[in-house]
């Protein structure tokens, strides 16, 4: 009998798994967005520019709120500086060349609903990403590359930064 009983207790506590995110910062009645270019404090040049386009795109996207581009059209802002940008080889090949990236970007991103005076629904002022990205050395274009790895880093980015607004993580 008591091998039954524990059975029975194991089974109805389940497995102890749950999953810790805290739900989406979205109010459900919010229709719009606005997100201002955002601050580059960093010396890579229109870095602000690709990551403000992808996290629109990836917001407008996955929320269903429509993008504005004035404040006093907008239900919510969201607010980004971009402050620290590196990238660093990490992967080489026979001859030295570097053969994969680390790319690190940090910021300061706030969530801000427009409607009840730039109330704060969600902020990180240490928002920090990290990804590799491989590349080929035996293609000429290095600065093409590095160019390219920015934009899909961005979109990288993106899909991060919105995954923690609307899924709390």
């Amino acid at each position: 009998m008591r091998p039954a009983l524990l059975i029975l207790v194991l089974f109805l506590s389940g497995c102890g798994y749950a999953l810790v995110g805290k739900g989406n910062f979205l109010p459900a009645d919010a229709k719009t967005v606005q997100i201002p270019t955002f601050v580059n404090r960093t010396t890579r040049v229109e870095l602000e520019q690709r990551v403000t386009r992808a996290v629109a795109e990836e917001m407008v996207s996955r929320s269903g709120l429509r993008l504005v581009s004035e404040a006093d059209g907008s239900d919510l802002i969201v607010k980004g500086i971009i402050t620290s940008f590196g990238i660093n080889p990490v992967a080489f090949d026979e001859q030295g060349r570097a053969t994969q990236y680390q790319i690190t970007v940090r910021a300061s991103i706030q969530l801000l609903d427009h409607r009840a005076e730039d109330a704060v629904l969600w902020k990180n002022d240490q928002y920090y990403f990290t990804d590799s990205y491989p590349i080929n050395p035996e293609s000429g274009g290095t600065f093409d590359q590095e160019t390219q790895a920015i934009n899909d880093i961005a979109v990288r980015f993106a899909e991060s930064l919105v995954s923690s607004l609307l899924e709390g993580f």
